[in-house]
This record gives C-alpha cells, structure tokens and sequence, in this order.
C-alpha cells in the first residue's frame, strides 16, 4: 500500500514537472517567433499559465506590464493568489499573476506547490528577459538608421557639392552677360524687363547654391567668439513686427553670464533665422516662439521652440535631406533645415529635433564654449525649466 502511493506521488510529480518544462518550452517558442509583436507575446505567455499549475480548471492568470494588462478569458480578482514581480534592468515593471479561483487544500503557499512557486519566478525572469532584448534590438535598430541617415547624409553633401561648383561657372556667365545686356544702349524696355527676370533668376539660383555649400560644408567659416545672446537680439529684432501682426508671441528665455562659442557670426544668425522662419510658418493660427540660452560645462544650448502644427516621426527623420519639404510648391527650396545641419555640424555642435503633431517643434542646438571659459561652469537649467 505504501508502495502503491509512493508511486502515485512520484507519478504526479512527474506530470506537474512535464507541465512546467511544456509552459517554459513554450513561451520559447512564442518569444523567437518571427515578426510577434511584445503584446502579442505577453498574450500567448499568458494563456500558457493555468495548464501548468496544479489546477488548471480553476486557474486563471494574469501579466501587469507598465500599467497594460493581459489575462486568460474569466480572470477575476479574489481568491488565492500567486504574485512575481518583474523586474527589468533593476527597476519593477509589473507581475506575473495565478489566481485559483476556487479554494483548494492548503500546500506550500496556499493551493501552490513549491514548485509553482519556482517556476512563477522562472516566468517572470523569462518575461523580463524577453523586454531587455527587446528594448536593445529597438536601441540597435535606432543607431542603425542614425548611421544609414549620417551616411546619407554624408554622400548627398559630397554630391551637392560637386553639382554646386559644377554650376557656378555656367550661372556666373549667364549672370554676368545678364548684367551687361542691361547697360546696352537702346534696349527695348520690354527686352530690359526680360533681362532683368533672367538677373533676379540667377541670383536667386546663386543662393540656393551657396546653400548646398554650406550643406556640404565647402564655405569656410569666418569664426570669431559670438555671445549667443547677442546673435538673438539681432536676428529676432527683424522678426518682432512679422511675429506680432501673425498674432505670435516672442517670448526671449536668456541666460545671463552667456560664455562664449567659437563661431561664424553671420552663419549663426542664418540658423537663429532659418528657425524662427519654420516656427512662423508652423504656426499660421498665431502661437509662441520661444528662444532660449543656457549653458553646461562644455556647451552653449540655443533652443527654438514653437506651439505650431508639429511633426510626424516620419517628417522628422528626414527634414535635414536636401530638398525635402512639406511646403507647396514655389514656397521652400528644402535648404533651410539642411543647411542649419550642416552650419552646426562644421562648427563641431549638434542638433536635435522633438516634435509631435499638433503640440509643437522644438530644436536644441548644443555648441563648444571657447575653450577655457567652461571649465568652472557647473550645469545652469534651461531658463523657464
């Protein structure tokens, strides 16, 4: 007899351990199948739980991920509960639950088996292990397409180049006789009007190329220490009487004691101008511009934010190519932003755009302090922060 129930108690150990490993064996398969989604397999996992308990028919169970749920069909709160906590990279993000939602005989942990208690663990270690690789494949995939979008960016800017110093000389010419049909004694005025479309043309090709150069930083920058302030001050006091009949509002956040960076003066006007101007046209309900100055250790930060229309992700992954707008057509050349990248770029700064669609656009441009000067700074907040 004791025989008899020794075997029948090794025999139900066997099947609760060929339970488990079949729960653990599947949330494997579920977590390598191609093109899931994590909800998708937060779901599978999830109705993998109750067949591995000790009973299943009145099992239920539940997985809490950054406040989402997932659950069998009838889970309900209540009964006798088996809780692990999941844990990612050392900071809680939910649970793993079992609910029994009838009562049953008291083991280890309520209706639980040790062993159930072993492998909720295990799962919640799974589920954790499943979010991290998930978390760096998105990270990885991230620098990826930063590297494809610097690449790119790269060759275009050799390309533009190339096409600009290839056009020079042709526009030059056509500029240059333009000019000199003008001065010819007995022009048909109409014939002088045509030339002086052909003139107004070329000059404005001449700037657009001038553009792509500075896109591909081929214009060498006259660089002299710039107070960021002062560079807003200038550039702003041509904007206020625009801002103010669009029905926006200027609002100048400056940080005091501003050190300096070592930069082109007129390259930076041009970037505190191609900003100011995508803000305005963001915002043709009226709105906030706002500019603002701080500084760290190391760096100047100039930040232009704007309570427009905002920006797609899509829109915004490509509004430093060439020749990408969102405008009609006669309205942008594309250059704008391009080439407020490529000032920052040649002056060794960065750039870094957050927009979502219906609140807004905002651009930080970070610069090195002239060397020396941000040694004893310590981190000064972004005014309004």
């Amino acid at each position: 007899m004791a025989k008899q129930q020794l075997s029948h108690s090794a025999e139900a150990a066997l099947r609760e351990r060929v339970k488990e490993l079949t729960c653990l064996y599947g949330i494997a398969q579920i977590a390598s199948a191609p093109g899931i989604s994590l909800e998708e397999i937060l779901q599978g996992i999830v109705e993998l739980l109750p067949p591995a308990w000790q009973y299943p028919e009145i099992s239920s169970a539940r997985i809490i991920l950054d406040g989402s749920s997932y659950s069998t069909p009838g889970f309900r709160e209540g009964g006798q509960k088996q809780v692990a906590e999941i844990v990612v990279n050392g900071a809680p993000r939910g649970a793993v639950e079992v609910v029994c939602l009838e009562r049953r005989p008291e083991f280890d942990e309520g209706p639980f088996l040790k062993e159930e208690r072993d492998l909720i663990d295990a799962i919640a270690g799974q589920v954790a292990s499943i979010i991290e690789r998930r978390q760096a494949e998105e990270h990885r995939a991230r620098l990826e397409e930063q590297i494809r979008h610097a690449d790119r960016l790269a060759t275009i800017g050799l390309l533009a180049a190339g096409v600009a110093h290839e056009l020079n000389e042709p526009l030059g010419s056509i500029l240059g006789f333009a000019q000199l049909a003008k001065k010819c004694q007995g022009i048909p005025e109409l014939a002088k009007e045509d030339v002086e479309k052909i003139e107004s043309a070329s000059l404005h090709a001449r700037e657009v190329i001038k553009k792509l150069l500075i896109f591909a930083r081929q214009v060498p920058a006259e660089n002299t220490h710039v107070n960021l302030n002062e560079v807003i001050e200038e550039g702003l006091f041509f904007f206020e009487a625009r801002c103010l009949k669009a029905g926006i509002q200027v609002v100048r956040l400056l940080a005091p004691d501003l050190p300096e960076t070592t930069a082109d003066p007129a390259q930076m006007n041009q970037v505190l101008v191609n900003l100011a101007v995508n803000a305005l046209q963001a915002m043709p309900e009226g709105g906030t511009l706002t500019v603002r100055t701080a500084a760290c250790e190391q760096h100047v930060h100039l930040v232009v934010e704007d309570t427009g229309v905002g920006m797609s992700e899509e829109v915004v992954d490509r509004i430093f190519m060439p020749f990408f707008t969102t405008k009609d057509i006669g309205e942008g050349t594309g250059l704008g932003l391009p080439v407020v990248h490529g000032i920052i770029a040649s002056h060794g700064g960065t750039i870094r755009v957050d927009s979502k669609e219906g609140a807004g656009t905002r651009f930080e441009i970070r610069l090195p302090v002239v060397s020396g000067l941000g040694q004893a700074m310590g981190r000064r907040p972004l005014p309004g922060d």
